[in-house]
């Protein structure tokens, strides 16, 4: 659970995005984070260096994250995570080596909350497991895909996405362009796209990894899931993937838009206010008052907070 706390397994950060002003403030926020938490580790701590893997062009913020730019996929057959596994293709064929042995795949609604500490144990991936990735379910789209594996053996395909994930520099290196082809093949199959959607590139990345014998730890401390995860505990990060709202008593209203709502899809096209209202003060979770609190921390701090239109942002935030 804790990893091996060696300072020489130090591991480098890689995260993919677009230049979509959604990416591009999560992008910054979580950088933030990533540099505070490394500080805080201090100088005999596992987190190493950072890139950010810009699969598209330039977006400005060059600057201020260390970003490498890499070809988007010429066809991302609808779906723009595609380009996502081909983006840690061309991570090893365009950009600058690294020096470390392992990577964390990470991603921009990624929010470091602690010090983090690489959490593999000898040479074998550890992930965070997802609720809702379950290859078994639909064992014949497996079978396309897997040409003779059993039900029995089914089972042995890690319920994983591909991040949050510590993995070897070497293993990443064969498994991306595995990985890249399956998410494409997927997406062209009629039902494995109906069957799943949006998390298609995440079941891509599982039955890859499958398919070349690469299996994962599971590390559930890995990322906290607000509103559903409430305390803080072990968690090491905060995947705000989902919407969190509450009456103004502090009451979740799940399935429901409430009074005091944070949602990143509300800023599809322009960056949160630089204050994000605080919550109820009746709402018991903790780590929605941490996220919240983060987010504005890293406004505060930034340059150039909201250059994209921050009043339109307020106007349909209230």
């Amino acid at each position: 659970m804790r990893g091996d706390p060696d300072p020489s397994r130090k591991f480098h950060v890689v995260m993919t995005t677009n230049n979509a002003v959604y990416q591009g403030w999560q992008a910054r926020v979580m950088y933030y984070h990533f540099q505070k938490q490394k500080a805080a580790q201090g100088p005999n701590g596992q987190m190493g260096g950072f890139t950010r893997v810009l699969h598209d062009v330039a977006d400005g913020l060059e600057d201020e994250i260390p970003t490498c730019i890499v070809d988007r996929l010429e066809d991302e057959l609808g779906f723009v995570v595609l380009s996502r596994p081909f983006a840690f293709v061309q991570f090893f064929e365009k950009c600058p080596q690294i020096e470390e042995d392992f990577i964390l795949m990470a991603e921009p609604d990624h929010l470091y909350i602690k010090p983090v500490p690489n959490l593999m144990r000898g040479d074998t991936p550890a992930a965070f497991p997802f609720f809702y990735i379950n290859p078994k379910e639909k064992p014949d789209i497996v079978r396309r895909f897997l040409p003779g594996i059993t039900d029995e053996e089914m089972k042995d395909i890690d319920g994983i996405g591909s991040s949050p994930v510590f993995i070897r520099k070497d293993d990443l290196e064969r498994l991306a362009p595995a990985w890249a082809e399956m998410s494409v093949a997927l997406q062209k199959d009629k039902d494995a796209k109906a069957a799943w959607g949006w998390v298609i590139e995440m079941y891509g990345y599982t039955l890859a990894a499958y398919k070349l014998g690469i299996s994962h730890d599971l590390r559930p401390q890995m990322a906290a899931q607000p509103p559903w995860d409430k305390a803080v505990g072990d968690f090491i990060s905060i995947h705000f993937t989902y919407g969190m709202d509450y009456d103004l008593d502090g009451v979740f209203t799940p399935g429901k838009i409430g009074a005091w709502r944070f949602d990143k899809r509300s800023y599809s096209h322009a960056y949160p206010p630089k204050k994000i209202p605080d919550p109820p003060k009746g709402m018991n979770n903790d780590l929605v008052r941490a996220l919240v609190d983060a987010v504005n921390e890293a406004s505060a701090a930034l340059p150039d907070w909201g250059k994209w239109g921050t009043e339109n942002v307020i106007a349909g935030f209230n």
